[in-house]
């Protein structure tokens, strides 16, 4: 009889976002007639940029025509999309790559959790606590941890707490750890590391002969001039760092699916005969055996909004967003909730109030006011007593769902 996997029975019973979807299922069919709004999953709700539309449009007709039709395309992106992001993305910030440092794929989970696999599974881990749940879960079911522990915390993982106490700002470790997961801007907390913050962890990756995960799917919503757009504007980042880009939450990709991923070819591991190899050459190798390349199509809109008129929507499309998070994190003060985030990210990320816990807060939202989030807890132990709200909504969902929490909710 074939053996399963054993590393998968070590994961929690069920995956963060599919119990909120069970209980959310379980009200609706208890209270058919209740109107609930979502702020919960980060899903967008706004059209694709119309730019992206007629680029996917034009594309579409491409494939109708033997002379325009394309079959199977470069795993790494067509050169149209990676060159106008390097362009745009690096070379405007004085920041340069080659173009096979660069790799189109179908979003920036998909690679957050499949960059492990070129990794040893004897490298311990950093996490910020709380943490997107992929970065974690993904090295458990590599083997990369031991077993959960009773304070839900997994052995032989370097839990890094981010709370009110430390302004969000996670602590170098103690001990020397091998793959760091920094998320800048953060989710869940929408907070960011400034400068100064960055370069610390640079240093100590290089310090350590570390490597950093940076997750900047949310760069486009950075606002304050202190905050790097990519770590690599910090001096020495592209010997240490793999940084991960969306067009998901910039462009509302989500259900179109496209990001990529920067794998310089200065950062390097050590195999097992002592010597240094480029991660950039594996993750090639692995990308092109189990990947087949992002669609044409896709591929096209995507490059769409590097044009002049493509960037106006696109910053259309943040701010709209934006000015959600505003509406939200004020009226979660004038309630009396202590709010963090949605300044430089499309989250908010609240304290629960009384000491609440996070999953009761979560109950209390949707019974009482039909308003769906997510509980903190479910990011890590730290996220206890905490809780996140989305700005992805529309506005008028926005506004019905603020504006029910005022008349509404008594602690």
């Amino acid at each position: 009889m074939a053996t399963i996997n054993n590393n998968y029975m070590k994961l929690p019973g069920s995956y963060l976002f599919a119990e909120i979807a069970r209980r959310v299922a379980a009200y609706k069919e208890a209270h058919p007639e209740a109107d609930i709004i979502r702020l919960g999953i980060g899903d967008v709700t706004q059209p694709l940029p119309q730019v992206c539309i007629e680029a996917m449009h034009k594309a579409v007709d491409e494939m109708a025509h033997k002379e325009t039709f394309r079959g199977y395309g470069p795993e790494q992106g067509y050169a149209f999309l990676t060159e106008a992001i390097l362009k745009n993305n690096y070379e405007s910030r004085g920041i340069h790559f080659d173009t096979d440092e660069i790799f189109v794929s179908d979003g920036s989970k998909s690679d957050c959790g499949n960059i492990q696999e070129i990794f040893g599974t004897d490298n311990r881990i950093a996490i910020t606590d709380p943490v997107y749940p992929v970065y974690l879960d993904t090295n458990v079911m590599a083997g990369r941890t031991g077993e959960l522990q009773d304070d839900g915390r997994f052995a032989g993982v370097t839990y890094l707490p981010c709370t009110a106490e430390n302004n969000f700002q996670p602590e170098l470790p103690k001990e020397k750890v091998d793959i760091i997961y920094l998320c800048c801007p953060n989710n869940p907390t929408g907070t960011t590391l400034t400068r100064e913050e960055l370069t610390k962890w640079v240093n100590y990756a290089k310090e350590n002969e570390s490597v950093i995960l940076f997750d900047a799917a949310y760069a486009a919503y950075i606002t304050e001039p202190d905050i790097p757009v990519t770590i690599y504007e910090i001096e020495g980042a592209r010997d240490v760092a793999i940084e991960f880009r969306s067009f998901s939450k910039t462009a509302g990709f989500t259900g179109t699916r496209c990001g990529y991923t920067i794998v310089p070819k200065t950062v390097k591991g050590r195999a097992a005969d002592g010597s240094l190899v480029s991660f950039n050459p594996l993750w090639n190798r692995r990308h092109t055996t189990k990947f087949n390349g992002t669609a044409y199509i896709i591929q096209r809109g995507a490059a769409a909004i590097y044009t002049p008129e493509g960037q106006k929507q696109v910053k259309e499309l943040v701010s709209y967003y934006m000015e959600n998070a505003r509406i939200i994190r004020e009226g979660l003060n004038e309630i009396g909730l202590s709010a963090y985030g949605g300044v430089n990210a499309p989250y908010i990320w609240l304290k629960t109030p009384n000491n609440m816990p996070s999953w009761d807060f979560f109950d209390k939202l949707l019974h009482e006011v039909n308003i769906v989030g997510t509980p903190g807890v479910g990011f890590g132990p730290c996220g206890e007593g905490y809780f996140r709200l989305t700005s992805f909504g529309d506005r008028q969902n926005t506004i019905r769902a603020v504006d029910r929490m005022k008349n509404t909710l008594r602690f």
